[in-house]
């Protein structure tokens, strides 16, 4: 079950020549997939393009009608792995998944692949995370593009901009034999807009038709001697080859008066940025004309020394606009120049113009160019007066001293909270622990209010990061965190595999939310549903027993605090050597509200019976000690001031977003604080038995306040005076 579905939205894929299409820009990637006669798509989910797998996984029925193979792939490298079927065939082949850390799973077969080159097409569609939005390390797609000569794309952020690269990258691997990288940004993938679509055509050659008519070249194997042979060709037919495509397609484009005194030389993906800084300077129109030559790099690797050179003729000044570090662009297009002997000054990343590392916002595009036109091009700036977009000064110092920081956390209800609460309450009997995190949602835990963990080395790497700590007869073990999906991505062999090969005497939490949820909640092999494309149902107990682990619990209510608390007691101290593994499983709450609440509501509409939970606090039994909080950090667990003046303490306190899940109370009764949790049981459309009891209930309960209420003692004001 996926964050959301495109099943409507997949309709539109069967549009046609002439037609418009409009949505977001992953739907826009699909159906320029299907236009340019892809034969096979492979990948791994991961922001910001899960949603172009969850596209894919919805449009089967449209694949399979024009005979194109889809499969969402164990892992990046599985998915960059396939596109070895363009090696032999000239079938066009797509994968797609996050940058950078995806690329860094993949680049075995990536590396591999660009060695040999490739026949048919394949393009490797690349989400770069980098920039605000961000969840992991701030790297460049670039880097790897250069060290491995794939060709990179960064084209302009709008769908007919997006749609032409696809088709231009398939050309480009084509011409070349090589493959070529799509970047797409966080913002170009969600981006909504519309371009006019074309007739969808299927593979010349389908993978069927591969398979009945088998076909090899030794000199696309890397081995030796071909290898180094491969490096030769690159050299001398490949990047020439692409050279040549790039200028005599013009993939990159020019806008504005080229003989103009100065110029910006930027990525495709940083147009929408520059042109709006331009914009509020008064220097171009809503429709992107431009008072000032731009040069858009749509291919930012490999870059066209003449197109370079033709740009920077008779200019005084060039400005790079290059987002994130190192500056490859920058240094290149000096190189370029230098060696021709032109001396137009090239300003870019440093103090005066563009941070040296970091996202390019609005304001500090805005402010870069500015500064470069005062000192490059004063003439060209307008008067103020004529300068209607310029934007007012909107930053507030006082905003970085006051406005806390809100690191991520838990959802409301998640079901790995209560591990982590039962891993505190284990330190606080045993002491403190070497702990390894994970990727994954379980990495929440070491923000507070659990403060757990101390590395994350890489997608189902929480266990091996703890290896170098497996040392017999120590008086602590190690314990370490990995997700289901980290598990069946690498851990299974990397981690949990290691562990029994070194007898490694250390504890292994596999958190098991029943599918890849930090991903957008996609199954996975051990997900409880019945897939009708996927083999699911696959415990990861079987497996771990399968590769040879002998000390293995399965808890299958992670809820359970207490059974959760004496578990990692019972691993930390057992005198039994080698990995102990606790499988911890409950389903993820957010997939769980996607799966019933439709469920719930069909049925209310329908008058049966339903029954919730709810849980409260006893506000004259809370004490206010907020121990509970500090151990669960549910976001509906809070706190509220009473009106007795005999209390000044804020007591905890439930809010409307509770989903019934019960941790709090469980937290509560296994680290024996107050007994303020109640719960509360609604229920909607009643039967008649309901109705019964509940009027009896009221009866028994009125009776015995009234009795309550008799036995007070009061005083009267008679009596007083």
């Amino acid at each position: 079950m996926a964050e959301r579905s495109f099943k409507t939205e997949v309709k539109h894929l069967r549009k046609g020549e002439g037609e418009e299409f409009a949505g977001e820009g992953i739907l826009a990637i699909t159906k320029a997939l299907l236009e340019n006669g892809v034969g096979y798509v492979g990948g791994y989910q991961g922001s910001p393009i899960s949603h172009l797998m969850d596209v894919l996984s919805d449009a089967q029925d449209v694949l399979e009608e024009l005979g194109v193979h889809f499969e969402p792939s164990a892992s990046e490298a599985t998915a960059a792995a396939m596109l070895a079927a363009s090696v032999h065939y000239p079938i066009r082949g797509a994968v797609t998944f996050k940058s950078t850390v995806g690329t860094n799973v993949a680049s075995d077969a990536l590396a591999n692949l660009a060695s040999g080159g490739v026949t048919g097409g394949a393009l490797v569609i690349v989400g770069e995370d980098y920039g605000e939005g961000s969840s992991i390390m701030q790297e460049r797609s670039h880097a790897f593009a250069m060290k491995s000569q794939i060709w990179l794309l960064d084209p302009r952020p709008n769908l007919p901009s997006i749609v032409k690269s696809v088709g231009d990258g398939f050309r480009l691997s084509e011409q070349s034999n090589t493959p070529v990288m799509l970047q797409v940004r966080i913002r170009s993938c969600h981006l909504r807009g519309s371009f006019t679509a074309a007739d969808n055509v299927a593979p010349a050659m389908t993978v069927g038709d591969a398979l009945e008519a088998p076909s090899r070249d030794v000199n696309r194997i890397v081995l030796p001697p071909a290898s180094f042979l491969h490096e030769q060709e690159k050299v001398e037919k490949r990047i020439p080859a692409a050279k040549k495509f790039i200028a005599d397609e013009k993939l990159n484009e020019l806008f504005g008066d080229a003989t103009g005194k100065v110029g910006i030389i930027l990525q495709g993906g940083m147009y929408n940025g520059v042109i709006r800084a331009l914009q509020r300077l008064g220097l171009a129109g809503m429709s992107g004309q431009t008072d000032i030559p731009l040069y858009v790099l749509n291919v930012v690797y490999p870059l066209v020394e003449d197109e370079v050179l033709a740009f920077a003729e008779g200019k005084d000044a060039v400005l790079i606009v290059e987002e994130g570090y190192p500056d490859f662009l920058e240094q290149n297009i000096r190189a370029i120049l230098h060696k021709a002997g032109k001396t137009v000054q090239v300003d870019g990343k440093g103090e005066a113009r563009f941070p040296t590392a970091g996202e390019l916002t609005g304001a500090i595009m805005y402010d870069a160019i500015s500064g470069f036109l005062r000192d490059h091009g004063r003439d060209l700036l307008p008067a103020i007066g004529r300068a209607p977009n310029r934007p007012p000064a909107l930053r507030d110092d006082r905003l970085d001293r006051n406005v806390p920081a809100r690191p991520p956390g838990f959802c409301v209800g998640c079901p790995e909270r209560p591990i982590f609460a039962a891993t505190k309450l284990v330190q606080d009997d045993l002491g403190e622990h070497q702990i390894a995190s994970d990727i994954g949602c379980h990495l929440f835990s070491i923000n507070a209010p659990f403060n757990i963990g101390g590395t994350t080395m890489g997608y189902g790497l929480g266990p091996a990061s703890n290896s170098a700590f497996n040392v017999k007869g120590a008086s602590k073990r190690s314990i370490a965190f990995i997700g289901d999906g980290g598990f069946w991505h690498n851990g299974l062999t990397s981690s949990i595999g290691n562990a029994v090969y070194n007898d490694n005497d250390g504890v292994i939490v596999i958190v098991d939310n029943f599918y890849t949820s930090a991903t957008g909640g996609q199954d996975l092999l051990s997900s409880r549903v019945n897939s009708k494309n996927r083999n699911t149902q696959n415990p990861i107990s079987k497996a771990v027993e399968g590769i040879g682990a002998k000390w293995v619990r399965q808890i299958d209510r992670t809820y359970d605090v207490g059974l959760m608390r004496d578990t990692l007691h019972e691993a930390l101290t057992t005198k039994e050597t080698g990995p102990k593994v606790i499988v911890a499983s409950s389903e993820c709450m957010l997939n769980r509200q996607r799966r019933e609440k439709p469920a719930k509501r069909k049925a209310l509409d329908e008058g049966k019976r339903m029954l919730r939970t709810r849980f409260g606090v006893d506000e004259d039994v809370c004490t206010g000690d907020h121990a509970c909080i500090r151990l669960s950090g549910c976001p509906s667990l809070s706190v509220k001031d009473l009106d007795d003046p005999l209390r000044d303490d804020p007591v905890a306190a439930i809010d409307t977003n509770c989903v019934g899940c019960g941790n709090c109370g469980e937290v509560a009764d296994a680290a024996v604080l107050c007994p303020s949790f109640y719960q509360a049981d609604l229920v909607q459309n009643p039967s008649r038995v309901d109705t019964m009891l509940s009027r009896m209930r009221q009866a028994v309960i009125g009776f015995l306040q009234g009795r309550r209420q008799a036995r007070r003692l009061s005083f009267s004001s008679e009596a007083s005076s």
